[in-house]
């Protein structure tokens, strides 16, 4: 693959992708589009970290600045238990789209090192799309690498996320939490 663009959820979910990709033969180009990624802070913290890593490695990086939280809600507000088809959809279609407009002869995404999203709905959106567009969908399973990513991460003092990235995600992770409060403060 001479021109892979590589949608980029964050940094340290990148490290064992990119590693594994030049390792390859492939110099993917890091994609930055997460309109799902809220609030804003968190969003912002994701991207600067990504674009300090990216200079860091020499990886070229391309950021599409959309800071999506009203369009992502109004997407999701319906059916809230099943937003990460939306969430893996949306962002792969602006990169397969992006992949197709720019020469890139294809596409894959740092999604597929998580061991927490559901590889064969990231797998089944990209396949769509990269027929919808056509560029090919470069399928890896980047899994086996997660933990060595994750550790290269934090030696190297990235900025490392506790949720995946939308204010949905956020809540299942106080989830436990939140419950604990409910029974607490009932009156």
């Amino acid at each position: 693959m001479e021109r892979l663009l590589l949608h980029t959820c964050c940094a340290p979910c990148s490290v064992y992708c990119v590693e594994s990709l030049r390792d390859e033969g492939i110099e993917p180009v890091s994609f930055w589009f997460n309109p799902n990624i809220h609030p804003y802070q968190e969003y912002k913290a994701r991207r600067d970290t990504l674009i300090g890593y990216a200079g860091d490695i020499g990886l070229e990086l391309l950021v599409r600045e959309d800071y999506g939280l009203r369009e992502f809600v109004r997407h999701v507000a319906g059916d809230i238990d099943r937003r990460c088809a939306y969430c893996y959809a949306c962002r792969l279609e602006e990169t397969a789209r992006f992949a197709a407009e720019h020469g890139f002869t294809g596409f894959s995404t740092t999604l597929l090192v998580s061991p927490y999203q559901d590889h064969d709905g990231i797998r089944r959106a990209a396949e769509r799309l990269a027929e919808q567009y056509g560029v090919p969908f470069l399928y890896r399973d980047f899994r086996p690498g997660f933990r060595q990513g994750q550790a290269e991460a934090r030696e190297r003092g990235l900025y490392m996320q506790k949720y995946c990235g939308c204010v949905f995600s956020e809540e299942d992770r106080y989830a436990k939490q939140i419950k604990r409060d409910q029974e607490k403060f009932h009156v």
